[in-house]
């Protein structure tokens, strides 16, 4: 029986089948890197879903923001419907991590706000790798950031059976071990009560379910599960296993050890700055990790006890520390699969986040804020993470050097199901662009299609945003000095019609799918570096590949490599569709995708607008507001949408200063 089950009324078509065939393949053989190079709209998330199925390899699916992982967990979700299918994504809102900057004797406490649900989501993705054997984790870049020991993490389990005896007393005290604490008022997640002969157990991983445990005697007598919230009964179980509510969490005789060796750490570091005389630094790591220790001692955490973790886990000084692949590891041996997503941005972000970490943890040891073994609480290193796992699947419209390099096979999908081509490329003089650009966007806009266009500075989409506008042409300017709110509100309104011509700089290359767009204007193309390299341009152009109009202008002097190269893969590309359609009588539409009725954008941008106009405000009308964002931001992060929750935060908090 296969493990996995994909449910979709569509099956592969274009380029996917061949894709799938070669990919699964290479996986097959052991190879230990493959690339899925799929243009803009191909099916590459159907193809990776077909791949898990398969192959039938448990999965990382990784990606560098929380908005893509977010949309790959409800799609794959959807795919997998009788799986496992788990979120694993940084669990806080807000994080401002500790930091100290010399110059101004400035020390920054660690600042966060966590979200329930989204750690809630990563004990799931934990929890479900040591109980079942089909599961895909989608994660971002937290995967890859230090986790507890997943042996330790293993062996802080309490496994109960009907029929068998235990200790009520030494049970509940199981409990609190693992992380537990009784509530018999308020019973939550992480939350044990008890009723005379019963109790219920509230996981904190689970979204609703909790187990109530009866007891005759000493002897379980039944075991089932209830919904929390309505104490409804939902189903007898013969044997559970409850995990613990931190991957921290480790045994007495593990915390105990730790303790020890985080005294002897601090004996050593405190002699040597008193060695160096450096008494202000010696009397605040003392003050600092003592009072640590007191709380490790007494109640088995702390305030950053992630600080400690290579005492807790046991690891040598600057040995790689556990992350999510240790856990597919330990379960799964070599028989599991990993899968990149948008790979050319994911690698390098990847690659990046060591030297960061290491750079301000570097600091605050310096200067007595953390013992020398905080350093070793850090993300993978590049070369760690890509030797870790067996295999390795990139994907990406744009792979970069390493997947190109390294990869046994390349699996190209560059017909699309729809039978759309890639946008016809022309090179125009960049002599006088601006106005020969106007003269096509014209064109378009009489068809009632819509217009991208790139520039390389802001202060540029603002003039000349402002100069088409003054020549009767709609158009407004999207940047970064927006708020997420009002980029949904331009996007939304382009699409409604409300203008016609979008100008950005960066922003245009990933995450707009704009149906509506037919023609894409790149000024000054010719500018070379990172908003005109060859992956810049590609993605860029992708813009206009939803439309059956599709058509790229590059305004330039010369003809750069990088543009050179986008024009050749771009025909390339539409030769192979070109003569697929034409073999299988298939002719291009432009791509339909529905506007969002979804009330969550107008109403937003309303209570937005009024937001704006705070300041002249009375406090009663501000207040009410606050608790109509706060609303928002609930809603959005329960639905995963954490971009938005996160905006909408940072909303709340302009209007509380007033």
């Amino acid at each position: 029986m296969a493990k996995f089950k994909l449910n979709s009324d569509y099956k592969p078509s274009g380029d996917q089948p061949e894709a799938i065939d070669k990919l699964v393949k290479s996986i097959e053989a052991k190879n230990r890197y493959q690339t899925l190079l799929g243009v803009t709209g191909s099916g590459k998330t159907f193809t990776m879903a077909n791949i898990i199925e398969k192959t039938g390899k448990p999965t990382l699916i990784m990606t560098h923001n929380k908005t893509l992982a977010a949309q790959l967990y409800s799609e794959f979700k959807s795919f997998f419907p009788e799986n496992h299918v788990e979120y694993f994504i940084s669990y806080y809102d807000y994080y401002q991590p500790e930091a100290y900057l010399p110059r101004q004797d400035l020390f920054i406490e660690k600042d966060s706000s966590i979200n329930e649900e989204l750690e809630r989501l990563r004990l799931s993705a934990t929890a479900s790798l040591l109980s079942h054997d089909d599961v895909i984790v989608v994660a971002s870049v937290s995967a890859n950031y230090g986790l507890g020991s997943p042996q330790d993490y293993k062996e802080i389990v309490q496994k109960l059976s009907v029929g068998k005896e235990y200790g009520q007393r030494a049970l509940l005290m199981r409990f609190v071990d693992m992380g537990y604490k009784r509530n018999d008022a308020y019973f939550d997640r992480g939350d044990f009560r008890v009723n005379g002969e019963v109790i219920d157990i509230y996981p904190a991983y689970n979204e609703e379910l909790a187990y109530r445990i009866e007891f005759f005697g000493d002897e379980i007598e039944a075991i089932y599960s209830f919904n929390a919230l309505t104490g409804e009964k939902v189903a007898d179980f013969k044997e559970i296993t409850i995990y613990s509510t931190n991957p921290f969490i480790v045994s007495k005789d593990r915390l105990a050890r730790a303790i020890k060796s985080i005294e002897e750490e601090l004996a050593e570091r405190l002699a040597f700055f008193k060695k160096e005389g450096r008494m202000v630094e010696y009397n605040r790591l003392k003050q600092r990790t003592e009072f640590d220790l007191e709380m490790l001692e007494s109640t088995g955490s702390c305030k950053g006890i992630e600080n400690y973790s290579r005492h807790l886990t046991g690891k040598k000084p600057g040995e790689t520390p556990y992350s999510m692949l240790d856990y597919f590891e330990m379960m799964h041996g070599d028989d599991y699969l990993v899968m990149v997503d948008e790979s050319h941005v994911s690698l390098p972000q990847f690659r990046g986040m060591y030297a960061g970490d290491r750079s301000r943890k570097e600091v605050l040891v310096e200067h007595g804020f953390r013992l020398p073994s905080a350093l070793d609480n850090r993300p993978l290193k590049f070369e760690e993470y890509i030797n870790k796992a067996p295999s390795y699947l990139f994907v990406s419209a744009t792979p970069g050097e390493f997947e190109m390099q390294n990869s046994a096979v390349i699996a190209e999908q560059i017909v699309r199901p729809t039978g759309l081509l890639d946008p016809e490329i022309e090179v125009l003089d960049s002599d006088n662009q601006v106005a020969k650009l106007h003269d096509e966007i014209k064109k378009v806009i009489q068809r009632g299609d819509k217009v991208l266009v790139t520039v390389l500075t802001k202060k540029m989409a603002e003039e000349l945003t402002t100069f088409y506008n003054d020549l009767g042409i709609k158009t407004r300017y999207m940047h970064s000095d927006l708020d997420a709110i009002e980029r949904n509100q331009i996007i939304r309104a382009l699409r409604m019609g409300e203008f016609d011509v979008l100008v950005g700089i960066n922003l245009l290359r990933e995450g707009l799918d704009l149906p509506e767009v037919a023609l894409v204007g790149i000024l000054d193309a010719d500018k070379e570096g990172f908003l005109r390299s060859t992956t810049a341009l590609i993605q860029t152009a992708g813009r206009a590949a939803r439309n059956v109009n599709g058509k790229v202008l590059m305004f330039a002097k010369n003809v750069t490599n990088s543009m050179k190269e986008c024009i050749e893969i771009t025909q390339a590309r539409r030769k192979k569709q070109l003569e697929y359609n034409k073999k299988h009588n298939i002719t291009p539409k432009t791509t339909k995708r529905a506007l969002d009725t979804n009330l969550k954008v107008e109403e937003s941008g309303e209570i937005y607008n009024r937001a704006s106009r705070a300041n002249k405000m009375p406090k009663a009308e501000r207040q009410k507001i606050i608790k109509e964002l706060k609303a928002k931001m609930l809603a959005a992060a329960k639905r995963l949408d954490f971009e938005e929750a996160a905006r909408l935060r940072d909303e709340i908090a302009k209007i509380k200063k007033l």
